[in-house]
């Protein structure tokens, strides 16, 4: 590192929190400027081009001074990032599209069965802290790849390792840069294809540079935009309606009001569909026993092993300066990612309330169908075809099955169905961009470095120096995310599904690698091989077949939670595989065991 790049590095870290504080004020200046300008008369679309160009702009500009031609910066950060400020950027990056645009809505739709998603997300930190992280931080690996390459030897291992992060981490990253698209086709009025690589554009500016130093202070201020976009509407809204400024311990009152109202009005089928958007057909406070329970357990499970597996939020572990410095970081990103976990519900409980409530101006549902199609934020969410309104059965009056929405807009549009003042979206729009952006440049960066590092330096090319890795990773960088946008622009899935299936990928192929890579000394090459084959292998054909209609779920394991079947194949294989071939010898055996000891110096080295 040269001398001018490592005073400046340090000079940031013994400042962070100045640092960020100012940027905080700043943040908040510019929001309180954007409403006076909007009393001033600045139109909405003048209002949401600022939102997203300012933030975009913050983010770039940390990203260009984080830049680094440093492996272990670009790689992980140095190794430098305190545990507070490493929770916060892990939080961002886990606080995707899924997350911010999508859970909402979700739950908007779906109701109880899908806090099953908040119950998996949150608790599998709990797996992460327990299993995962403070062990691979002892470790000193660069990649998940890399810890699998390097535990149970061989380039076969590291190569399987690299193709399920892969496939799971491009899914993933296909919902994150479908979530900024939906974004900027509504904020700056373009069509959805051309938004996905606007975000695009955005994202790379973040990551490319600094790699894993620059996407971590740029997830520090993402973080701090999403969490205040999130909370302000919800505690606006939440005022009006009288249940007070925290309705995260009163908005059950309202989802009872719902049920009432749902009773009263019916929840029956759209008579015919309307492409991309969706009607409420799900009562929202139904929770069911029987088979209904057993999918909640499920989906609960497959999100849990799934958050645990994911290599973009094991990696940011790597980048703390100690074993406890990593196992405080978890604690840290627990709670961060409580603050907006614990806010869906209630966000989508009132949003329904907003529109179903006939007492309240906002309703939708039994008024006029001419008053409803001329509403502003109707005909704005309609001209991007993210919300149709259709008088099904000639009666003037919108019923409950005749108002379709896209899931992925509820949590966007939640400040114009409210009335709030326009600057609310503004800001909305902008923590939703920080949310998808954030967690993208965790995603790429993922991807390309197990290829640069894993896959290039390992396997192909272990004499390339520094120069060649870095630009091979910006490189894979911009390739990748060019793909994901191609494959976003498709809209061929719901972005909670995508993100569902991601988790589901990682659970099948790299949970049980991982964790008896750590617990168990007598788990071997062959067997690891055997479980990332065969797990990957079962849960993805599980997915095809059950996803095209080839054959009917087993026990209600639909598409969303295919990790249910490729796991237990995993773990059978690599036992019985393990069991059957030689034990490692005492030299790895030993190392695991260190592995364990949280004291002590990392194992590998800074290079490796």
């Amino acid at each position: 590192m040269s001398v001018e790049e490592s005073d400046r590095s340090r000079s940031f870290l013994d400042n962070l929190g100045k640092v960020y504080g100012v940027y905080t004020l700043g943040f908040l200046g510019f929001f309180i400027l954007m409403a006076i300008l909007e009393q001033l008369g600045a139109g909405a679309r003048t209002i949401g081009i600022l939102f997203l160009l300012f933030t975009i702009v913050i983010y770039a500009g940390i990203g260009w001074l984080s830049r680094t031609s440093q492996v272990d910066a670009y790689y992980v950060a140095g190794r430098q990032v305190p545990a507070l400020y490493n929770g916060m950027a892990t939080a961002a990056d886990w606080m995707s599209g899924a997350s911010f645009v999508a859970l909402a809505g979700g739950i908007y739709f779906g109701g109880y069965p899908y806090l099953g998603f908040v119950i998996g997300w949150t608790g599998g930190y709990v797996l992460v802290n327990s299993l995962m992280a403070p062990y691979l931080r002892k470790f000193g690996c660069y990649t998940v790849p890399d810890f699998i390459g390097t535990r149970y030897g061989g380039n076969l291992a590291r190569f399987l390792a690299v193709l399920v992060l892969v496939v799971a981490s491009f899914t993933y990253v296909t919902a994150q840069i479908n979530a900024t698209g939906t974004i900027a086709s509504r904020a700056l009025g373009i069509p959805f294809g051309v938004g996905v690589w606007f975000g695009l554009l955005g994202i790379l500016l973040c990551s490319m540079l600094g790699g894993m130093r620059g996407v971590t202070w740029t997830q520090v201020a993402q973080y701090i935009v999403l969490i205040i976009a999130y909370l302000v509407p919800v505690i606006w809204m939440s005022n009006v309606q009288g249940f007070g400024v925290i309705p995260h311990f009163s908005y059950g009152d309202a989802a009872q009001r719902i049920a009432e109202l749902e009773a009263q009005i019916g929840l029956q089928p759209a008579a015919e569909a309307v492409a991309g958007v969706r009607v409420l057909t799900t009562p929202h406070f139904d929770p069911q026993g029987g088979l209904d329970s057993w999918k909640f357990v499920t989906l609960a499970f497959a999100m849990m092993t799934g958050t645990a597996s994911l290599p973009h939020i094991l990696m940011r572990y790597f980048t703390t300066p100690s074993v406890r410095a990593a196992r405080k970081s978890v604690g840290f990103s627990l709670f961060f990612i409580f603050l907006l976990y614990f806010t869906a519900p209630a966000l989508a409980t009132l949003t329904k309330l907003q529109l179903l409530d006939p007492t309240l101006p906002t309703a939708v549902v039994g008024q006029a169908f001419d008053t409803v199609a001329n509403l502003e934020w109707v005909k704005n969410w309609s001209a991007v075809g993210m919300l149709a309104v259709q008088d099904q059965n000639g009666d003037g009056i919108v019923q409950l099955n005749e108002f379709f929405m896209r899931p992925d807009i509820v949590v966007l549009a939640t400040p114009e169905i409210a009335g709030l003042p326009y600057v609310i979206s503004g800001l909305v729009a902008a923590g939703g961009m920080a949310a998808a952006m954030s967690t993208a440049d965790g995603l790429l960066l993922a991807i390309a470095n197990a290829l640069s590092h894993d896959l290039y330096y390992k396997i192909i090319d272990p004499k390339a120096d520094t120069r060649i890795r870095l630009i091979v990773a910006r490189v894979l960088l911009i390739v990748i995310g060019a793909a994901g946008a191609l494959v976003a622009s498709m809209k061929l899935t719901g972005i909670l599904g995508a993100v569902a299936w991601a988790f589901c990928f990682a659970g099948s192929g790299l949970f049980f690698p991982l964790v008896l890579g750590i617990w168990w000394k007598r788990a071997n090459r062959a067997g690891a091989i055997a479980g990332m084959i065969f797990g990957f292998g079962s849960g993805s054909w599980y997915l095809y077949m059950v996803y095209n209609g080839l054959m009917e779920p087993w026990l209600g394991v639909d598409h969303l939670r295919f990790s249910v079947i490729g796991m237990p194949v995993s773990l059978i294989a690599m036992v019985v595989v393990s069991l059957m071939t030689a034990e490692p010898d005492e030299e790895m055996q030993a190392m695991v065991d260190e592995v364990r000891d949280p004291t002590g110096p990392t194992i590998l080295g800074q290079e490796h």
